[in-house]
């Protein structure tokens, strides 16, 4: 018989974790608490958001301390991650948890898995990077810094054994989250929206920076909708206080904008009472994706950060959005940089609710992807963490034998 893993004995199973920004808290939390279940004496601590804190995780600083987008971006907040991170690994080796989990941020965590393992230290990342988009290269030295690999996205697993590092796909946990069939009804009486108007959510990112980015041209597409439809609801909801004032603060400068109901958080109660959605990148695309709404989804970054991914030819894949790369085709429009405007945005989006049975289609598909995705996500993450920690059975005899 196998020793047990880590923290099942007398000793607690103590974890180092990173999650960065809103979507890797809410990975974080559903995480801990599935190591909890498996593991009653559990230690968390590191760089968490407010819903990993509720988890029982110490926060040793806010998860919104690493959130930074874009190559260029990254440059200007250098200094301060690099100290960041220089402190993070002193703590880390001083208390000598039996794992290290990063969780996104792969910028931020790998070089941080980097001198845990060498130090001895177990070392996952939840979330691949996505080196099947580009920069490939990168592929080699995660398999040498990282023990295992936790993937949301079918095929990267795949990605991963063609390398030969191990990866596993674990689903996604927002899949289990969110409802095959989401109750529009009640997330429009809890939002007191009127039953029978035509509702449309704008989500600009829970990044200050993907708000500063993108708050114009998404409330120009409100106007250029509300233009052609003067009944139309519109509704977004905001990441944190920041964005918040960010984004009433574009509607307050912008003549001609349509009344927008800002909400406080509240994303999925948004995207189940929306007809349709102005989405930025990220999360949230696969959000919508889930709840089955129609889409277009936009992409801005810095200038700089534009020129290097395109002179550079850094992009390996024809899309960028999840429910385009899920599909490995284009279920949804995609807006680049310059394409991003407030007409482009509207128009597209319009085009998609005009025709009830493309709108039908397109949910049938989405309702597909979500059952792929739908596999227990935060549970088979925990399960493959701890046997990752757990002796192989020879190890474990080796170490019975040596205390005899």
């Amino acid at each position: 018989m196998s020793a047990p893993p880590a923290g099942t004995d007398a000793a607690p199973l103590r974890v180092a974790i990173v999650a960065g920004e809103h979507s890797g808290d809410q990975l974080g939390a559903a995480l801990i608490e599935a190591l909890r279940a498996r593991v009653p004496r559990l230690e968390c601590f590191g760089v968490a958001g407010p819903k990993m804190v509720a988890a029982g995780c110490e926060a040793w600083a806010g998860a919104d301390s690493i959130a930074v987008m874009g190559l260029a971006e990254v440059v200007r907040h250098l200094p301060r991650l690099l100290k960041l991170r220089a402190q993070l690994r002193r703590r880390f080796l001083a208390a000598r948890p039996d794992v290290f989990i990063g969780i996104d941020s792969p910028e931020f965590n790998l070089a941080l898995a980097a001198g845990l393992k060498r130090a001895g230290i177990r070392t996952v990342q939840y979330v691949s990077p996505q080196v099947w988009a580009w920069r490939q290269g990168r592929v080699r030295t995660i398999g040498r810094d990282c023990d295992l690999v936790l993937c949301l996205l079918p095929f990267e697993s795949a990605f991963y054994a063609e390398h030969a590092v191990r990866a596993e796909f674990v689903g996604h946990p927002l899949a289990d989250q969110i409802p095959l069939e989401p109750d529009a009804a009640a997330a429009r009486a809890a939002l007191g929206l009127p039953p029978a108007v035509r509702v449309v959510a704008l989500l600009p990112g829970s990044r200050l920076s993907e708000v500063t980015r993108l708050a114009r041209p998404f409330i120009a597409a409100a106007a250029h909708i509300a233009a052609q439809d003067a009944t139309v609801r519109f509704i977004a909801p905001m990441a944190s206080g920041a964005t918040r004032e960010a984004f009433a603060r574009e509607v307050a400068q912008l003549e001609g904008a349509p009344h927008i109901q800002l909400l406080d958080g509240q994303a999925q109660t948004a995207l189940a009472a929306a007809d349709g959605a102005v989405v930025a990148s990220g999360t949230a695309t696969l959000e919508t994706l889930l709840t089955g709404r129609p889409m277009v989804v936009a992409y801005r970054v810095s200038a700089a950060t534009a020129f290097l991914l395109r002179t550079l030819g850094l992009v390996k894949v024809r899309y960028f959005s999840q429910p385009n790369l899920l599909a490995g085709r284009a279920l949804v429009p995609e807006f680049f940089q310059e394409q991003v405007s407030g007409a482009a945005l509207g128009e597209a989006l319009l085009e998609q609710l005009k025709d009830a049975d493309q709108v039908r289609a397109l949910r049938e598909e989405f309702t597909a992807i979500h059952r792929r995705l739908r596999l227990g996500g935060a549970a088979r993450a925990a399960d493959a963490i701890l046997s990752l920690l757990a002796p192989a059975p020879q190890a474990a005899a080796d170490a019975r034998a040596a205390r005899l």
